[in-house]
């Protein structure tokens, strides 16, 4: 955990910007994968470790805003539970220790204590809930139905989490630096391994391992896969085989729940066909161009249609696409090759803070989300960035046979797509390069340390080159 100091300091933050009422956040219950005891890996609620620390299940905690009280509601050990996981800290030690709440109730109070709250008519501020047993708790402390309980969170609430948690701090930074770095390990391991053969489970495998390794977990379920047009792919089935594209996307969290989030793309064989090679380079323009549009002050819409007419312009080359770039990028008619946005915020969520909500998380009242056009629908962010955003940066190229099919079939976006020319390549797949990004005061800051990237880079690792000399050849080439 971080210092107490920060937690109290988080919280006294939150209580400026919410002002009056009651905070109540749940944290999140053990999960059964089959039957009660077997449970799924624990994973506790981010805006419950941001705010409160505590790592463990069964707990709930409320701020009352009016009187400056902070309780956490939880039950110690018992007796059984002893047993079957051993003798552990106190309850009311941990909460002391790691948050700097002295106050601890039994799980047991907090129906009481909310009645007692409501009785007085104070507002009762919750976010709102994504998993189902949250919300049967909402439903038995407030009289929430669990089918109006997103409606009922408390907006006011909701944006006071976004504008802390949006911004890293220094040690928000450092965690998220150690994530990717065994994000990179990942990476590297995969890149080697790619090759005839070997399956795509075997792979998956080997990158689970690594931060198992280091006594921490995934920060997603890995997409290892031949099948990249499959956006989010988490099939293991199919051996790798001469001519495909394998796609690795994949992330690690530290023991602090910070995560990383990483993408490479590259030839199952030795080295890029020619084919290959043209649309590869076309994603990576727009990667790189991405990256370089972001800084403080720009909005992230205007990144991803840096990516988008980069891509148009590739295609355009290619004979893929035609006329007027930035004309083809505002129609969508991009969305044939990118469907999705050009990445996310990250931080305690790979996603970051997604079950707040897109509308709050990545867009603001003044300029609320499009919904409606096919590929900005999925843009999951467009706001301004601001000094200590962490972006990722993700444009990819996918030729989906059956999408390919359904626009053909409507002629739809004939003045910018040449479909003769499409179907040349509908077999191709799909690609994608992702790394995780810092805004700072004066531009942006990629996390982690060297994953190739590049066509030459990659071929080089692939034939046995080791990263230092790829590296040291790369500063010799700038030099020169």
């Amino acid at each position: 955990m971080f210092t107490k100091e920060t937690y109290i300091q988080r919280r006294q933050a939150l209580k400026k910007q919410v002002g009056t009422g009651v905070v109540l956040l749940l944290g999140n219950e053990e999960s059964g994968m089959n039957y009660a005891a077997n449970t799924y890996h624990f994973r506790q609620d981010s805006s419950f470790l941001y705010f409160f620390a505590l790592d463990k299940p069964s707990l709930a905690a409320v701020i009352d805003l009016d009187n400056n009280e902070e309780i956490i509601f939880g039950d110690e050990l018992s007796i059984d539970d002893i047993v079957w996981v051993g003798t552990l800290e106190s309850l009311k030690s941990q909460a002391s220790r790691e948050a700097g709440i002295n106050q601890v109730q039994a799980s047991q109070a907090l129906k009481n204590y909310l009645a007692k709250i409501k009785k007085e008519g104070r507002a009762v501020h919750f976010l709102p809930p994504y998993r189902p047993e949250n919300k049967l708790k909402l439903q038995d402390l407030l009289g929430v139905h669990p089918n109006e309980s997103k409606q009922a969170a408390s907006v006011k609430l909701i944006k006071a989490v976004v504008a802390q948690r949006e911004i890293k701090s220094e040690e928000e930074i450092a965690e998220i630096e150690k994530a990717v770095l065994i994000t990179n390990e990942m990476h590297l391991k995969a890149m080697k391994m790619a090759a005839p053969g070997l399956t795509e489970a075997e792979i998956a495998a080997a990158v689970t391992k690594i931060p198992l390794s280091y006594d921490t977990n995934l920060s997603f379920p890995v997409i290892a896969t031949v099948k990249g047009e499959v956006l989010h792919n988490h099939h293991h089935h199919n051996t790798l085989k001469e001519g495909q594209f394998f796609l690795l996307d994949a992330g690690a969290e530290t023991k602090l729940h910070y995560a990383g989030d990483m993408s490479r793309t590259y030839p199952v064989s030795a080295k890029f066909s020619a084919r290959q090679k043209k649309i590869y380079t076309i994603c990576l323009d727009a990667h790189e161009a991405a990256i370089k549009k972001c800084g403080p002050g720009v909005k992230y819409k205007d990144v991803h249609f840096t990516a988008a007419t980069t891509i148009i312009k590739g295609l355009k080359q290619l004979g893929v696409m035609k006329g007027d770039e930035t004309a083809a990028a505002q129609a969508g008619a991009h969305a044939l090759f990118f469907q999705c946005g050009t990445g996310h915020q990250m931080g305690l969520d790979v996603h970051d803070m997604e079950d707040l909500g897109e509308q709050y998380v990545g867009y603001t009242e003044e300029e609320p989300k499009n919904t409606q056009l096919f590929g900005i629908k999925s843009l999951r962010m467009g706001k301004e960035l601001k000094p200590g955003m962490v972006i990722t940066i993700e444009p990819g190229i996918y030729f989906i046979p059956e999408l390919i099919d359904m626009w053909k079939a409507e002629n739809r976006f004939s003045e910018f797509i040449s479909y003769d020319k499409v179907e040349e390549y509908r077999d191709f797949g799909g690609i994608r390069n992702e790394d995780d990004v810092l805004i700072t005061k004066t531009g942006y800051k990629i996390f982690g340390g060297f994953v190739p990237k590049t066509i030459a880079d990659i071929e080089r690792y692939k034939a046995g080159e080791s990263l230092e000399d790829i590296i040291a050849s790369k500063k010799r080439a700038l030099q020169t």
